[in-house]
């Protein structure tokens, strides 16, 4: 018989620390395997963001979550898209939807249609081809239909909610099915004189924890990964340069948003995130254009209402591990790397951490070719999910600061230029090796922040303008009746899953 894991240890509790658990709680029997978490109340989580994309349904699903249920608990609304203020050049905006733009015919991407159409004197914005795009701007949501042939099928959403009381649902739903919880802080971490793997975590009152495998969730401080076993940190400061954020949350003033916001300002960005309680917000910055105290002042003069506290300040360095698994440690959340939360992709490498560890969960010989399989993976993701976060910086037209000239000029990673190149010749846009964001994530930012092919696909181009022109008309006005039949955000939330906020 091959030689099983018997003993799971987690270090660090907060998302990262009580996602993982809840999914391996949900998979494994504690009488096979047993799961341990060792956190400490003492130490507070990170928090940067709480807005989601629609991955996190599938991971909800997988627990076997009541979304309604979900929803109460963490404050949450839904979220439709992002809605992107200042970025190509001052006074621009749009939405990143989550949803397609109109339909695909003839198997080419409906994109090239719009770009024949406009040539044709067509000066309808490509968001309003898309259903969630719309819906947002009006503030109305729906849950989609399975009806293929419904406009209302194209529907899909996220989430914002209170991300420590996310993890506080997931402790009760792991709890029940057998994980224990170790409340300690983590003093030394006990290494087998050959091997180098971690036996044991020692907490400060002399306890021992022991397992097999351990996955660190210790966040910034990188307690395992890098600490103890002297994984390296890779630096992408180079093409993201924002280090520091300010968070706060204010009350709420105005209607309830089903979408995200990001503000670009003079050396970075601000954050609006609306849950059910108050609104989260925060600054994203780079401390070499701009001070602290500048960046606290911008974010508290640009609240929608009054601020629930100070500022709190959080510094960080965007970039990854050079290994995401070494020896029989896997590093998940902050400690094995970190993306700014300007597509909502935090929790998303939270769990695609998550699921490609149990896709390739191993017994205790941990075999170098799963955990080079693991390592590759994690790598690609995160840049993939770095290019497409880049591209927000690169593709401006904005000369008003330092900070957005050295944003517009800078080097980017090849894989992007290449991308971009590609996209500029006649739009085209393919998805490489199961990459996180489709073509319509790509073509709402690069046609959203002026980068315009040269032309579109010649197949679309033989076709009549006005043949063209009629299809779009009748997608953009059937969308807009589908919007504005729908009951408002807060409407559908009041009656499909009110917070207890008293």
């Amino acid at each position: 018989m091959q030689p099983l894991l018997r003993s799971i240890v987690i270090a660090g509790g907060g998302t990262a620390g009580w996602m993982t658990a809840a999914a391996l709680s949900s998979l494994l029997n504690p009488k096979d395997v047993s799961v341990t978490l060792v956190e400490s109340e003492e130490i507070g989580t990170v928090g940067v963001g709480e807005a989601t994309i629609p991955d996190i349904l599938y991971f909800n699903r997988i627990l076997g979550l009541n979304e309604a249920e979900f929803m109460k608990a963490t404050h949450a609304t839904f979220k439709l898209g992002i809605e992107f203020i200042d970025w190509g050049r001052v006074g621009n905006r749009y939405i990143h939807p989550f949803s397609v733009h109109g339909v695909d015919m003839n198997g080419i991407d409906f994109h090239q249609y719009w770009l024949h159409a406009l040539a044709g004197g067509n000066e309808h914005p490509i968001q309003q081809y898309s259903l969630c795009a719309v819906a947002a701007a009006l503030n109305k949501f729906a849950l989609p239909v399975a009806d293929t042939r419904s406009v209302f099928s194209y529907i899909r959403y996220a989430y914002h909610f209170d991300a420590s009381l996310y993890a506080r649902f997931l402790r009760t739903y792991a709890e029940v099915r057998g994980v224990k919880r170790v409340e300690g802080k983590i003093e030394s971490i006990s290494q087998a004189p050959e091997s180098g793997n971690i036996t044991a975590l020692r907490l400060t009152d002399g306890r021992i924890v022991n397992g097999d495998f351990f996955i660190d969730c210790t966040g910034f401080r990188a307690l395992l990964i890098e600490k103890t076993l002297g994984v390296k940190y890779v630096d992408w400061s180079h093409w993201l340069p924002c280090n520091r954020a300010q968070a706060v949350g204010c009350k709420h003033a105005g209607p309830l948003t089903p979408y995200t916001r990001s503000t670009a300002r003079t050396a970075g960005w601000q954050w609006r995130i609306p849950t059910q309680r108050r609104t989260g917000n925060g600054h994203i910055y780079c401390s070499e254009f701009m001070s602290d105290d500048e960046a606290a002042a911008i974010l508290l003069a640009n609240l929608d209402g009054e601020a629930l506290g100070s500022p709190r300040l959080i510094r960080f360095t965007t970039g990854r591990r050079e290994l995401f698994w070494e020896k029989n440690c896997v590093a998940i959340g902050l400690s094995g790397g970190f993306l700014e939360p300007l597509e909502s992709t935090s929790i998303y490498l939270i769990q695609e951490g998550i699921s490609r560890l149990i896709s390739l969960f191993p017994n205790a010989e941990l075999s170098e070719i799963i955990r080079n399989e693991y390592n590759r993976h994690m790598t690609l993701e995160f840049e993939q999910v770095r290019d497409f976060i880049v591209l927000h910086y690169c593709a401006t037209e904005r000369d008003d600061t330092p900070f957005w000239n050295y944003c517009r000029t800078m080097e980017i990673p090849d894989t992007l230029r290449y991308k971009i190149a590609l996209f500029r010749e006649a739009g085209r846009i393919f998805r490489y090796q199961e990459e996180l964001f489709t073509t319509p994530s790509w073509v709402a930012v690069l046609l959203n922040q002026g980068i315009m092919p040269k032309h579109c696909d010649p197949i679309v181009a033989m076709l009549p303008h006005d043949e063209v022109r009629r299809s779009l008309d009748s997608i953009r006005d059937g969308i807009a009746r589908a919007a504005h039949s729908m009951p408002s955000h807060i409407e559908f939330i009041q009656r499909y899953c009110p917070s207890d906020i008293s």
